[in-house]
């Protein structure tokens, strides 16, 4: 055999990229699994840390299991789908592609030294990809016990600080609902006159400089979500007892 033909080079060349191929395809194949158990421990964990538990990957699980008392997927209309498991069933991501009526809606309801939290996923847009989080509610359902945020893209030093402690700590207490009862959120704002956030009724935290459009995205994704909940966070216990 000729090695300094071309048909030699091309030979060899077809060779190894088949044999490369196998090997990242197996090791692909041998990590699935793996991968999957920690994104599903990674989930457990923020879900945790919103209600002030952290843990590690590994002890997320065994924790999730004693604070988290139920994990219920709701209709738009506030009943529990009891078909439907909360946290392995629903793909946020897929989720929010379909109808209203179509979605199911996941809450979490914590339990911590005898006070109940609400634990509501979120996801949106920021300025180049999605974000998403949650956000636990005390047990008003109205003021906010704490968020966690995550993005696939955004730009490091501005909207990437979204998932920073000192932003998330921002919106601790803030209130969701206003003095009538209705629905307002939180606005991420860059004209909030409140900079040390110490206002904890005007239903805004300050900005990130120069990350407008992904504040605007986290302003955004809370609303939205939030208003399928609406029918739940209004309850009173007997609407619960008669909806489950």
């Amino acid at each position: 055999m000729n090695r300094d033909s071309n048909s030699y080079t091309f030979g060899f060349a077809a060779a190894m990229v088949l044999v490369v191929a196998s090997v990242l395809a197996f090791t692909a194949s041998s990590l699935k699994d793996l991968q999957s158990e920690n994104v599903r421990k990674e989930k457990m964990q923020n879900i945790l840390s919103t209600i002030g538990i952290e843990t590690s990957r590994e002890g997320a699980e065994k924790l999730f299991n004693t604070y988290i008392v139920e994990q219920l997927a709701l209709r738009n209309d506030g009943t529990v789908d009891d078909t439907v498991d909360a946290f392995s069933d629903i793909k946020l991501a897929l989720e929010i592609k379909k109808d209203a009526d179509a979605q199911r809606f996941p809450l979490y309801v914590a339990a911590v030294e005898q006070t109940q939290y609400y634990i509501i996923p979120l996801r949106g847009a920021g300025l180049w990809n999605a974000i998403w989080g949650y956000i636990a509610l005390n047990e008003d359902k109205n003021s906010i016990k704490g968020v966690v945020f995550d993005h696939q893209g955004e730009t490091a030093g501005l909207g990437a600080e979204i998932t920073q402690q000192w932003f998330m700590n921002r919106f601790v207490d803030e209130k969701i609902f206003d003095m009538s009862g209705d629905l307002v959120g939180i606005s991420v704002s860059k004209t909030n006159n409140d900079p040390n956030d110490t206002d904890k009724d005007d239903h805004e935290v300050d900005a990130i400089s120069g990350a407008t459009i992904t504040g605007d995205g986290v302003s955004d994704m809370i609303i939205e979500r939030l208003q399928h909940y609406l029918r739940y966070l209004k309850a009173t216990p007997a609407d619960l007892a008669y909806n489950n």
